[in-house]
């Protein structure tokens, strides 16, 4: 039986698209997603067990999505004390509109806002590849390391916290949920070391960084899930500073600036006037 050119074409089509994806099929009227048929994802799975979903490929077990549920919570807001908040409230205070704002805010994590918790699972990622197992020779290697080059290690201290209090309430989950293995593990020798040393504890960068990392999550997507988690509260801080304060903030007042660049200097295209 011969084959119509249309079927020719569509064989064609298939063995070279222009675009390949593994993530969601879209046909008229149909719209699956990692397999599932997105309306019969809709109600039946949380938020954190779409975002597994999506991201991982597969669907997670119950408690890899409460997990994956308080890392999300516990990334959600910090005040207005981040830069990234500061930004999207200023922009708002400008009168620039809401997806302007929040892209503002989310341009501004960097490595020294938002980048912790990604440079952190990498140290850990990599500290577990190379020490096959030696957990706490590798967070003494890891410890001498930063300490040689006088820098912070990424996931421990926070400039207003003594013991990050959402740290211990993250690591206590992962325990009950059983997501703290040899990452988290990596990064409990680290504090004991810098607890010893130097009176200094895990933040919530290094808790979540121990606990994404044994739940399978890649380093290089650290600061995309941080992201997920905060977007709420730049929304949140967005809507406020349009709502309850007066536009064009004024953060001082002229005489709190100083200015201490060159004093006048003589105007070279006035010297020739009578």
């Amino acid at each position: 039986m011969a084959i119509g050119r249309e079927t020719i074409e569509s064989i064609l089509k298939l063995s070279n698209p222009k675009w390949k994806t593994a993530i969601t099929r879209v046909e008229q009227n149909k719209l699956i997603t990692r397999g599932y048929p997105q309306e019969e994802l809709i109600g039946n799975i949380s938020f954190s067990e779409m975002v597994y979903l999506l991201i991982k490929g597969d669907m997670p077990g119950k408690k890899e999505a409460k997990m994956l549920g308080a890392v999300l919570v516990s990334f959600c807001d910090h005040g207005v004390t981040p830069p990234s908040t500061q930004a999207a409230r200023l922009m708002a205070s400008a009168g620039s509109p809401m997806h302007t704002c929040v892209s503002g805010g989310l341009l501004a994590f960097g490595k020294n806002h938002a980048g912790a918790i990604q440079s952190s699972m990498k140290i850990l990622q990599e500290g577990v590849k190379r020490t096959e197992g030696e957990l706490e020779a590798a967070a003494f290697e890891i410890v001498e390391e930063f300490l040689q080059i006088g820098k912070k290690i990424p996931g421990f201290g926070h400039r207003y916290h003594d013991e990050d209090p959402r740290a211990p309430r993250l690591l206590e989950l992962a325990k009950k949920y059983d997501c703290l293995k040899n990452h988290t593990e990596l990064a409990l020798f680290i504090q004991s070391i810098l607890m010893e040393e130097k009176g200094i504890r895990m933040n919530i960068d290094g808790a979540n960084a121990g606990i994404l990392s044994d739940m399978g999550f890649d380093w290089s997507i650290g600061t995309g899930i941080f992201m997920i988690g905060r977007l709420p509260a730049i929304i949140a801080h967005v809507h406020e500073e349009k709502t309850r304060e007066p536009p064009f903030r004024k953060l001082f007042d002229l005489d709190e600036i100083h200015y201490d660049g060159a004093e006048k200097i003589k105007d070279k295209y006035t010297d020739n006037v009578e």
